[in-house]
């Protein structure tokens, strides 16, 4: 059964979602609504098989449960992939058909934009239905607030590791130059850091080494190169077997979720004395955004405000891991899981 596979972890709904007429195909996967609502991203990835679309499911929802509570938001972690080719297979009837299926679950996930949708696909789906977050109208692309929060998080590593947050002359390696990464690689050079960047699309590449003087790199030897600071911001899976013995970066600290391939690589680094940023920890620039909007005051100021904490967060998380000599990934999920056991305690106090 499907519950036996090893990323499910006591999920409170797993909705299969089928649409003949537009060709739907999704998954929802709400992990816990225990702090609120579910929320979180909405991903079109054109997916080998639906074994594949469920596990990147599970794995995403239960980490935006833990990057919600981290982030101390009044949600719940959820997240819904749709299996296609998002340049190829998105339609108009097939958003609105997805958005159906967030009506029949009544408000108890909300969507968001990720990688393969956008704000323009929330406004399609906003005209069937209420429970979206991002919209063009509203907080729109969250990106650039993703992006602060995760130049906060690199700065936070740098301190922790290097002993100051000033990134000029670091050599900084970039991987992936998309509506987050661009923006990040353009902060980084306003800090005079020496970029290191690459990404699938060789023009991007060509226009970053241009626009910050970056040195381009091969797509499969970016996480390799001479670097102090390595940023994954593309899919996830980039710490593995394969790769974690050929990173020479001393510090991880990007914005893609589910860097690490399986749990046991966060302990790896740590042996290595690689200091890692956790993924949903770094990143949560973006559903901070959308939480301003869902909770109805959103403004560009006090998301970017906010996004800024993350660093704070991450230098707890860092401390506390050098104080009880566990990895960062180890005590970010453990200190999660605290704030979640508190939560329930407090409802189960109020209950009485």
């Amino acid at each position: 059964m499907w519950t036996d596979l090893a990323d499910f972890d006591d999920h409170e709904m797993v909705v299969l979602c089928r649409d003949a007429g537009s060709g739907l195909r999704a998954i929802i996967a709400v992990h816990s609504t225990l702090a609120g609502p579910a929320a979180g991203g909405t991903r079109m990835w054109d997916y080998a098989s639906e074994a594949d679309a469920l596990t990147d499911a599970l794995r995403l929802s239960r980490g935006m449960t833990y990057k919600n509570v981290m982030a101390g938001l009044p949600l719940g972690g959820g997240k819904s992939v749709i299996i296609g080719d998002a340049q190829r297979d998105k339609s108009d009837a097939l958003l609105t058909a997805f958005a159906h299926r967030l009506n029949a679950l009544g408000g108890t996930y909300i969507a968001a934009e990720d990688v393969g949708t956008s704000p323009t696909d929330i406004a399609v789906m906003a005209q069937v239905t209420d429970h979206v977050g991002g919209r063009p109208d509203r907080s729109g692309d969250p990106s650039p607030i993703t992006a602060m929060g995760v130049y906060h998080g690199i700065k936070a590593a740098a301190r922790a590791k290097f002993g100051s947050g000033q990134l000029t002359g670091k050599f900084i390696a970039v991987q992936g130059l998309g509506h987050v990464g661009w923006v990040l690689a353009e902060r980084l050079s306003k800090d005079n850091a020496r970029l290191i960047v690459t990404d699938i699309d060789r023009e991007v590449v060509e226009n970053a080494a241009w626009a910050f003087g970056a040195q381009p790199a091969d797509v499969d030897e970016i996480h390799a190169v001479e670097a102090d600071i390595f940023v994954p911001c593309a899919l996830g899976g980039i710490i593995n077997p394969a790769t974690i013995g050929e990173i020479k970066a001393p510090v991880i600290a990007g914005s893609a979720n589910n860097q690490l391939a399986t749990p046991d690589m966060g302990a790896a680094l740590h042996e290595r004395g690689i200091l890692y940023a956790p993924d949903y920890v770094i990143n949560a620039g973006g559903i901070i955004s959308v939480a301003l909007e869902i909770e109805g005051h959103w403004d560009r100021d006090t998301a970017m405000k906010r996004a800024q904490d993350i660093g704070k967060t991450l230098t707890t998380i860092f401390h506390r891991s050098q104080a009880e000599g566990l990895s960062t990934a180890v005590i970010a999920d453990t200190m999660a899981r605290e704030r979640l056991e508190a939560l329930k305690a407090r409802q189960e106090v109020e209950a009485v």
